[in-house]
């Protein structure tokens, strides 16, 4: 079937999309691919969605400031492909199926006595209807109602990836997002997966709080700033990293605080080595060493932290585009490839890959 699967991140850049032929199992062909930028007003909408969040209460009725975010996220999914298909020469009458993750405002891994919670917003009723084509969504519930972690999501794509790209085991494919997650391929269909640290998250959140933009650009502020290790020793305190895997983050749950004595540019590069260092300890967590590193998401795009991986990891470390692969995209790919696992009752999530104990089928599906 055709699916195009749509991924939003937490950095609330753009509504990825990208088109996939493929049952679920094996990948038949690679459509187009693309991007369009959040309106001002759907961004302003998703962070005052995530400030609510932050501090809703169990328990007490979701804000109602919800439902307003959920049905401007899909009115951004549909303008943002009826622009995509017009210019792939695309009609939706030739999409069999729509995969939307939605837009993360809230992610808490289950702790003892305490189970996890995500809410990812996005109105897929309203998208079928006005599509016509049948959406794939909610795909993180049912694994955190199951004990899961409800992430990462991503790795049984990671799998069908590389397996179409002819790699081999044992390989490992890190996503660099708001947060970066690690699958390890140790070979057939074994894989294992968490949330190593922060991704790009951070170094947005703290460049953003101090005025200097959206982003560190091409890694710039941290290119010239000193990591201080002190602070950076303070961070990697955290009990995260030596928890057991498998494991999930918010971007939130790491605190700024320590980086305020910082000048900008230092603060950037301690963070680069923040990224960096969580990924090292994530590899030495599971005590494998893979043929290469394929890295994916906005963080390759980072110099800095392309060469801070580099100089920690003992296996070489490639950008996706190495393998042809289309690194801007691969979250979008893996949410239209789980859609089509979803129709089917194919699992989508693991014992190694977000702790439930026994293969998940996941994600609901409205219908138009």
């Amino acid at each position: 079937m055709r699916v195009l699967g749509f991924m939003t991140g937490t950095s609330l850049d753009a509504v990825d999309m990208a088109v996939l032929e493929t049952d679920g199992e094996t990948i038949s062909g690679f459509g187009p691919a693309g991007e369009r930028k959040l309106t001002d007003a759907a961004r302003d909408i998703m962070l005052a969605a995530t400030a609510q969040a932050l501090t809703w209460a169990r328990g007490t009725p979701e804000p109602a400031i919800f439902a307003q975010a959920a049905r401007a996220a899909a009115e951004e999914h549909f303008d943002a492909s009826e622009a995509f298909l017009a210019a792939n020469d695309l009609k939706w009458s030739d999409i069999d199926l729509i995969g939307m993750h939605g837009q993360t405002v809230l992610h808490e891994r289950p702790l003892e006595g305490r189970p996890g919670r995500t809410v990812q917003l996005g109105d897929a009723a309203w998208l079928a209807a006005k599509a016509g084509v049948p959406v794939a969504h909610d795909f993180r519930t049912a694994d955190v109602v199951a004990g899961g972690e409800g992430a990462p999501l991503a790795p049984i794509y990671h799998l069908a990836r590389a397996v179409a790209s002819g790699l081999e085991a044992p390989l490992a494919v890190l996503n660099i997002g708001g947060v970066a997650n690690v699958t390890f391929w140790s070979g057939g269909d074994e894989i294992a997966a968490f949330d190593t640290g922060p991704g790009n998250g951070m170094i947005d959140l703290m460049v953003q709080g101090r005025g200097a933009g959206r982003f560190d650009d091409k890694g710039r502020f941290a290119s010239v700033g000193r990591v201080d290790s002190g602070v950076l020793a303070a961070l990697l305190g955290h009990p995260y990293f030596t928890s057991p895997a498998p494991k999930s983050l918010d971007r939130f749950d790491f605190s700024l605080e320590p980086l305020e004595k910082l000048e900008l540019e230092d603060a950037a590069a301690t963070l680069v080595a923040f990224t960096a260092e969580g990924v090292r300890l994530g590899f030495e967590l599971m005590g494998q060493t893979p043929r290469e590193v394929v890295v994916a998401g906005g963080g390759r795009h980072n110099p800095e932290i392309m060469k801070a991986l580099a100089e920690r990891l003992s296996a070489p470390v490639k950008a996706a585009e190495d393998h042809g692969w289309r690194g801007d995209s691969i979250e979008a790919e893996a949410f239209a490839y789980l859609a089509a696992r979803t129709s089917r009752g194919l699992p989508i999530s693991f014992p190694k890959t977000t702790g439930v104990s026994r293969p998940m089928t996941g994600g609901r599906i409205a219908s138009p």
